[in-house]
Formats: C-alpha cells, structure tokens, sequence
C-alpha cells in the first residue's frame, strides 16, 4: 500500500492541530487543578470537552477538507467520544484517586491514545467522503 503526498499533508496537518488543541486541553486541565482543586474527572473531562471542540473544527475544515453533513460528522465524532470519554474519564480517575497515578501523566497517555485514535475514525469513517 502507497501512501500518497496528499496523506501525508493530512497527518502533518492533524498532527499540528491535535498538538494545539492539546495544548488546550492539558492548559484548561491543569488550571483546574492548580487552582480549582476539583476531583480529576472534572479537570479532565472540561479540558477534552474544550479541545475536541477545536479539534473537530479544525480537522474539518483544513486537514480534511470535508464538504459533507455537518451535523451527520458531529453526531459521528460523538458517538466516539460516546465510547471514548467514560473509558478515560473512569479509567483515568481510577488511576488517579485509586492508584495515586500521577493525573498529568494519565491525562498525557489519554491524550496520546486520542490522537491515533481519533486520526484513524475520523480519517476512515467521519470524513471519508467515498461512502
């Protein structure tokens, strides 16, 4: 399998925004739990709800250039972070509160797991334009 110029520009691309929105995220997370003292699952939770957000449009617009539904993409992007969300909202919080993980670093993994994640779905289902 060749992989083409044009899919490379797409992951340089994703590549920058998901570190931008990150940047978001691990910004709103880490203000939250420097100085709002909440319980890990709201700092984490508020961060990725903030840079999926961004992501999403972001994405859309210039890495993918999708000209579909909007709202069909958004309901897809949600059914994702429908699965994707409790298992690292728990799971992290589990670490976190449980297992005294450190929450910047589970919150760094969750993001990393994301990011290939999300690429790959929103590459090959939300934005895949040939169904």
């Amino acid at each position: 399998m060749k992989i083409t110029k044009k899919e490379v520009i797409e992951a340089i691309k994703f590549t920058l925004f998901s570190i931008s929105a990150g940047v978001i995220q691990y910004g709103v997370f880490t203000l939250l739990t420097l100085f709002g003292h909440f319980n890990y699952w709201v700092c984490y939770l508020s961060g990725l709800v903030a840079s999926v957000l961004w992501n999403f449009t972001l994405n859309r617009k210039f890495t993918f250039k999708a000209s579909n539904n909007v709202p069909i993409a958004m309901i897809k992007v949600a059914i994702f972070y429908a699965i994707f969300t409790p298992v690292t909202t728990i799971g992290g919080n589990y670490l976190v509160e449980h297992l005294s993980w450190n929450g910047f670093i589970v919150t760094a993994l969750s993001m990393i797991l994301n990011f290939v994640l999300e690429f790959l779905y929103d590459k090959f289902f939300v934005f895949n334009e040939k169904k």
